[in-house]
């Protein structure tokens, strides 16, 4: 594989984009959209993962030097920040046009999905306001998913709700492993303000209520499936957290907390999917 083919798999941010457009895709099926209709959410939403993730690492390539991440080929060196800016430029270019493949109200859901994102890149990540993005983008993409539906139906509040619960509950655990070396280069957004027990306890929290939302939302009374989704809620993100101690203490980077969102979500979906109560 030719080095800047792989610098750029490297710097997408590989784990998390996969997730999130797994999501989706599964999100997609279950509200009822035709195969043709999955496959522009899903085209859509990895084009905006990786717009994201290419910025990200273009912009913050300076910080993660000098704290010595490895993990990040433009940190070291294997892949410019030239070649990351064009990447995450065609990649928010390719964004909204894919999603116009559905109807123009979802593309212009899925834009400011975008926005808010690359807007926590730069310069909210540094403020007070830097749960803002991810609350927001969480929201917009299963408000992008239904509304991309034939008919452009509205996406329900509660469904909105726990997404941007489920958001910020990412950023707050996102982070976790990356306190120290924030506070290195100045960076200092709303978890480095709360610090480590504070964001633990945001994150937990947010998730959970998450769960509830998605389990009391919709009409009809609570399954025992949606009331197990909770429990899972509340065991998971423990065992994360757990987890990530021992990396720590083994050496290496603490990041179970976020991989336990990502289960957690994961979670989530698969609740909606079964329960076909979205729309």
């Amino acid at each position: 594989m030719p080095s800047s083919v792989l610098g750029l798999l490297r710097a997408s941010h590989p784990e998390p984009a996969a997730a999130v457009t797994a999501v989706a895709g599964l999100l997609a099926a279950g509200v009822g959209h035709r195969p043709a209709g999955i496959a522009a959410v899903v085209l859509t939403v990895l084009a905006s993962q990786l717009a994201v993730g290419w910025s990200n690492d273009a912009l913050d390539a300076h910080r993660d030097a000098v704290v010595g991440r490895t993990d990040k080929p433009a940190a070291t060196g294997d892949i410019r920040r030239r070649t990351l800016g064009y990447a995450a430029a065609a990649a928010a270019v390719a964004t909204p046009l894919v999603a116009l493949s559905t109807n123009g109200a979802a593309a212009a859901c899925v834009a400011l999905g975008l926005i808010s994102a690359l807007l926590y890149n730069w310069p909210l990540k540094s403020t007070p306001l830097s749960v803002l993005p991810y609350a927001v983008s969480f929201g917009a993409l299963p408000a992008f998913v239904v509304l991309a539906l034939p008919g452009a139906p509205a996406p329900p509040a509660w469904l909105l709700a726990a997404a941007a619960c489920l958001g910020a509950g990412a950023h707050f655990a996102n982070v976790l492993p990356d306190l120290a070396d924030d506070a290195r280069t100045g960076v200092r957004g709303l978890p480095h303000r709360l610090g480590p027990t504070g964001s633990r306890l945001a994150a937990a929290g947010l998730l959970l209520a998450a769960t509830v939302v998605l389990v009391v939302g919709p009409p009809g009374p609570p399954s025992w499936v949606g009331l197990s989704a909770i429990a899972v809620a509340v065991v998971v993100p423990a065992l994360g957290w757990y987890a990530g101690r021992v990396s720590a203490s083994a050496g290496g980077r603490p990041v179970a907390a976020f991989r336990a969102v990502m289960v957690v979500a994961l979670i989530d979906v698969l609740l909606l999917v079964t329960s076909g109560r979205v729309v």
